[in-house]
């Protein structure tokens, strides 16, 4: 992702509070919206060591998340994020494996019909 100059735009942002520690952090996310927004907090609230986690969109007109986690504990915000995002993954490579199976089989099965 390029920005006018021709400069490479980061499409994450990490936003601490000065002074605060590594369990309260908010994350910025570019070009992204409630789509990958309410499927990661859904996500990452699965996991018993995160207190608060919660995301808005900036203005309906820019494509920009801000994603805050908050953790029990000493436990670094980034770890959950990251893991929520893995776990994430892997959940829409099941879905994607499982629709790419049905419709083979789906294909197959119509083939058969029409012989």
């Amino acid at each position: 992702m390029a920005t006018e100059e021709g400069e490479k735009k980061h499409a994450l942002e990490v936003v601490q509070a000065e002074g605060s520690d590594d369990s309260c952090v908010t994350f910025v996310l570019h070009d992204e919206d409630h789509t990958l927004g309410n499927s990661l907090r859904y996500m990452i609230m699965k996991n018993p060591e995160v207190e608060f986690c919660g995301y808005s969109n900036t203005h309906p007109s820019e494509t920009k998340v801000n994603f805050r986690i908050q953790t029990r504990g000493e436990l670094p915000a980034v770890e959950p994020f990251r893991k929520g995002l893995n776990d994430l993954s892997g959940v829409c490579q099941h879905v994607l494996n499982t629709f790419e199976t049905s419709m083979k089989t789906y294909k197959e099965q119509k083939e058969e019909a029409m012989d």
